[in-house]
Formats: C-alpha cells, structure tokens, sequence
C-alpha cells in the first residue's frame, strides 16, 4: 500500500488555520452578501470573458458622463468593480487553500479506509482459524461495514 499521506498535521496547526479562517470570516462578515442558490443561479456572471468588457464600459462610463442614463450610479458601479476585482484575487488564493485541504484530506481519508480494510480482512482471516478475540472483532468490524444493512432487533 503506497502511503503518500505520512506527515500528521499537528493539531495546533489545525487550531491556529481554523482561528485564522474564522478571523478572515469575522472581517468580511459586514461586507459579504451570501445568496441562495437560486439567487446564483439567476445572477449574470462576470468572468473572465467578460471582464474586458466590464472594464471598458466603466472607462467609457468615467470618459462620458452624458452617455449615462440617469439610473446608473456611476460611483456604485465603481464600488462593484472594484470588490469584484478585489474579491476575484481573494477567491482564487482561498480556493487553492479549499482545493489542497479537501485533496489532503480525501487522500488522507483514503488512505485510512485503505488501512482499516487491509486490518479488517486480517481480523476476518484470524477469525475464520479462530484466533482468540478475533471473532468479536470481526462481528463489530462487520456491523459496522458500509454498505452492510445492519439488522434492527425487535
């Protein structure tokens, strides 16, 4: 079994990431806007083929204020573009930090579910020469096996 998950994170790492991101959350907190997932569904995406574009509309909007319908609030649209560009930056290091931490621990759950199948066929081949505690172990291993429906006594 190839292990590529062999250095433990200490768990005062672990605490002092889970402050930090909490801190983080605590700063942004009167700034975010979360949505539902219909109101993301709904909403038009600015992205990187359209960035440009957004851009040269806000020149365009800067350059000639006559051109703008008296609706758009020209320091708002300021305001947007300047968070979304902010924001974009934030997002893209916050997702390489989600992306490595749900990877590291996908392998490391893998790997741990890896070594509990290889204890569990050892415990199943030691209960079947019935080697002394072997056979409880293998019952509650086996109880708790996923996919196994479990019996529900009456």
């Amino acid at each position: 079994m190839d292990n590529k998950h062999v250095i433990p994170i200490p768990s005062e790492v672990l605490a002092e990431v889970q402050k930090l991101i909490y801190t983080a959350n605590k700063f942004l907190a009167p700034y975010v806007l979360p949505l539902t997932p219909t109101e993301r569904r709904d909403l038009p995406k600015m992205g990187d083929k359209t960035l440009s574009f957004v851009e040269k509309a806000q020149d365009y909007a800067h350059q000639y204020p006559a051109l703008c319908p008296s609706y758009l609030n020209v320091k708002e649209f300021d305001v947007d573009m300047t968070d979304a560009t902010g924001l974009r930056t934030l997002h893209i290091t916050a997702k390489q930090l989600s992306d490595n931490v749900d990877d590291t621990a996908l392998v490391a759950g893998s790997e741990a579910y890896q070594a509990a199948l290889v204890f569990y066929n050892a415990v199943k081949a030691a209960a079947a020469q019935n080697i002394p505690g072997a056979k409880e172990v293998y019952t509650d291993l086996k109880s708790r096996f996923p996919g196994v429906k479990r019996k529900i006594e009456k």
